[in-house]
C-alpha cells in the first residue's frame, strides 16, 4: 500500500463519519439543518458591523462585553450575547467562517441544543476562570495579572474550540481533536494572553464532560435475576394447594403420616416436613 493511499484511508476513517452526517443532513432539509449556525453567524456579522460604528460601539460593549472586573451578576447577563461579539483587533471573516464550520457540524452531529448548551458553557468557562485567575495574581499557578480584569472575553473563540474538541470526540476523530488540544497549548506558549488562557479553560471542561460520558458508558449494567416478586397471597394459594380441597395433604403430595396411640388405636397427623 502506498503511502498516498494509507493517508486517503486514515482521513477517511477520521473525517468520513462528519462528512457523511453532513451530507445526509443537507440532502434532506436543507438549510434547516444548520438553522442555528446561519443565525449565529448572521447575528455576529450584524453585531461586527454595529460594534463599527461611532454610535454602535457604547451599546455593544455595554450588553455583550464581558470583563473579569464586571459585577458577577451583570457579566452573567451579557455572556449570552458575548457569545457572537468578535474580537475587534481580529478580521472579521476569520470568526464568520470558523462559526460557519464548526458550528454547522456540531448542529448536524450533536443536535442543535446540545450545541448551543456546550457553545455557552465554554464561554462561561472562559469568563470564570478570568475571574479566578486575575483572584489569585501572577504569581499563583494558572494565575493572571490585574491587568486582564479589563481585557474582554474571547467572544466566539472559546465556543468554537470547545464544540471542535467535543464533536472530535463524539465522532471518534481523535487525531483531530488531539491537534486542536495542541495548537491551543502552543498559541499560549508561543503568546501567553487572555484569550488563549480562555481557550484552554474551554477545552478543559468539554473533556471534563467527555470523560464523564465515556465512565457512564462504561459502567456494567445491574445485573438482573431473572426471578419476579412472589404476588400478594401467593404463599397461602400454595399452602391450600398442597393441603388440598379437603385439607388432608402435605405441600410436597405426599400422603399423610401415620402415628400409633397405644391408648385409641391408629391416629393420623399431618406432617409438615
Amino acid at each position: 500500500m502506498s503511502r498516498r493511499a494509507a493517508l486517503r484511508r486514515a482521513a477517511v476513517r477520521e473525517w468520513g463519519p462528519p462528512a457523511a452526517a453532513v451530507r445526509t443532513a443537507l440532502a434532506e432539509r436543507g438549510a434547516r439543518a444548520l438553522a442555528l449556525t446561519l443565525t449565529a453567524t448572521a447575528l455576529t456579522a450584524l453585531v461586527q458591523l454595529v460594534q463599527n460604528q461611532s454610535w454602535g460601539y457604547g451599546p455593544v460593549r455595554a450588553l455583550g462585553a464581558v470583563r473579569a472586573e464586571d459585577p458577577f451578576w451583570s457579566a452573567l447577563l451579557r455572556t449570552p450575547l458575548s457569545l457572537f461579539v468578535p474580537a475587534l483587533d481580529l478580521p472579521v471573516w476569520g470568526a464568520l467562517a470558523q462559526i460557519l464550520l464548526v458550528f454547522g457540524v456540531a448542529e448536524i452531529c450533536l443536535g442543535r441544543w446540545r450545541t448551543l448548551a456546550v457553545a455557552y458553557a465554554a464561554t462561561l468557562a472562559g469568563t470564570l476562570y478570568a475571574r479566578i485567575g486575575v483572584a489569585l495574581g501572577p504569581e499563583a499557578f494558572l494565575g493572571l495579572p490585574a491587568s486582564d480584569a479589563r481585557v474582554v472575553d474571547t467572544g466566539p473563540s472559546a465556543a468554537v474550540v470547545a464544540l471542535a474538541v467535543y464533536v472530535c470526540h463524539q465522532r471518534r476523530a481523535r487525531f483531530t481533536g488531539a491537534l486542536v488540544v495542541v495548537a491551543m497549548v502552543v498559541e499560549v506558549l508561543v503568546k501567553d494572553n487572555l484569550a488563549g488562557r480562555e481557550h484552554l479553560a474551554a477545552i478543559a471542561v468539554v473533556l471534563a464532560v467527555c470523560g464523564v460520558r465515556e465512565w457512564l458508558g462504561r459502567r456494567p449494567p445491574a445485573p438482573r435475576t431473572g426471578r419476579r416478586p412472589p404476588a400478594p397471597g401467593a404463599g397461602r394459594r400454595r399452602s391450600a394447594q398442597g393441603l388440598g380441597a379437603g385439607g388432608g395433604g402435605t405441600r410436597s403430595g405426599a400422603p399423610p403420616m401415620r402415628s400409633w396411640n397405644f391408648r385409641r388405636g391408629p391416629a393420623q397427623r399431618t406432617s409438615w416436613w
